[in-house]
């Protein structure tokens, strides 16, 4: 079962896959050793659109529809998660500035974003902050027409080249989000290398010491910095990690129908054992109904739904664990030859580690479901008192 695409969709689809084929998948290996990725790819998606995919027409950019944006990052996310982080945090950065910036800042900031000119990054998590995000320790002072900023973020994707941050700070008890160039004065960042997964993410560690703003540059109000801003942006970064998720594991079950093709065991190809059939048959299963999953957070997306933040999120839990699941077992298929890095399967394990603590732990995912999953339950049952309540007195 498949849901039915426009030829647009179609047309789009094609031509993520085919550049994922050629400039993405044969490299993407050779990235994660070098921990870097190229400028020169950086800024080949830049030219075809795909950065500024999100930004709306009337500002320079593609306007892709959700599905389309969807089916881009499952390609990404089947190539390279580490490519995929570029385009989460790009839409993160566009997303706070369409909903919550003024209209200076997006004709500002979005042709350019659009156009790739400027990349973007999301600074929100701290060496002492991760999942409770809405305690940043990251102080915000308003100062003679401009926020003075001290303290540091951690694990930014991106961050060794990004030239324009959504920073998150406190500013007297507030929340706040602002937009944070790279050359502003008391700004510096360190490569973080080493990493699991992600290796060619380019992550950093950001320093802000005394960085001078522009008062200009506050996105929504104070107070409005992580429960609003942060909270859209999370929302859009939660729907490109999910499709992300189903690219990844359809990544790592191609690898494994190929070589279960090809490789000889007692006598016999893999795909002829049962046990190996029982593997295949799990992941295939277990991708179809993430995509399913993808798909309806993407039609109601597209709707304006308010139902798609707990679709996204349920989304996201799902198919991040699929794809841990599904590279695990991936890597099994392969044996040893899995663990080698001459074998993409072991990236794409490595990679879906990652992807169930990004952009909200699995962990916070269940308490928001389970929550929200009780609220719906309370909500039925008043309404079935009402509803006795109001046949007894007819």
């Amino acid at each position: 079962m498949d849901i039915e695409l426009t030829a647009e969709q179609e047309a789009a689809r094609g031509q993520f896959r085919d550049f994922v084929e050629r400039r993405l998948m044969p490299y993407a290996d050779e990235y994660d050793r070098q921990e870097e990725m190229p400028a020169g790819l950086i800024g080949e998606v830049a030219e075809l659109g795909y950065l500024g995919g999100l930004v709306p027409e009337q500002y320079g950019g593609v306007g892709m529809d959700s599905i389309t944006w969807g089916l881009l990052c499952e390609e990404i996310g089947r190539g390279s998660a580490s490519l995929l982080s570029l385009f989460t945090v790009q839409g993160m950065v566009i997303q706070s500035i369409l909903k919550w910036g003024n209209e200076d800042q997006r004709q500002d900031w979005l042709p350019r974003l659009a156009t790739g000119e400027i990349i973007g990054g999301f600074a929100l998590t701290e060496p002492n902050v991760g999942s409770n995000a809405s305690s940043v320790e990251t102080r915000a002072t308003l100062i003679d027409g401009h926020w003075r900023l001290h303290g540091q973020k951690r694990w930014i994707s991106f961050g060794q080249v990004s030239n324009l941050f959504v920073v998150f700070a406190q500013s007297e008890g507030k929340s706040v989000a602002l937009l944070v160039e790279r050359d502003c004065q008391g700004f510096s960042t360190k490569p973080i290398t080493g990493m699991l997964g992600f290796r060619s993410a380019m992550l950093a560690d950001i320093f802000l010491d005394g960085c001078k703003v522009p008062q200009a540059h506050l996105l929504g109000r104070a107070g409005f910095g992580f429960s609003h801003v942060g909270g859209a942006a999370l929302d859009q970064g939660r729907y490109s990690i999910a499709w992300g998720c189903l690219g990844l594991a359809q990544g790592a079950l191609d690898a494994s129908l190929a070589y279960s093709g090809q490789r000889r065991q007692f006598g016999k190809p893999l795909k002829e054992h049962q046990l190996i059939q029982e593997l295949l048959a799990d992941m295939i299963t277990q991708i179809q109904a993430a995509r399913m999953l993808c798909y309806r957070a993407a039609s109601l997306k597209q709707r304006g739904e308010p139902s798609l933040i707990m679709e996204t999120s349920i989304a996201k839990y799902f198919a991040s664990r699929m794809a841990a699941k599904v590279s695990a077992d991936a890597v099994q298929i392969h044996g040893a030859n899995g663990c080698s890095d001459q074998y993409p399967v072991q990236r794409y394990l490595r990679d879906a580690k990652i992807m169930e603590i990004i952009e909200g732990s699995n962990q916070m995912q269940q308490i928001i479901i389970a929550k929200h999953g009780y609220q719906e339950h309370a909500v039925k049952q008043q309404r079935l008192a009402q509803s006795k309540d109001d046949g007894g007195e007819a």
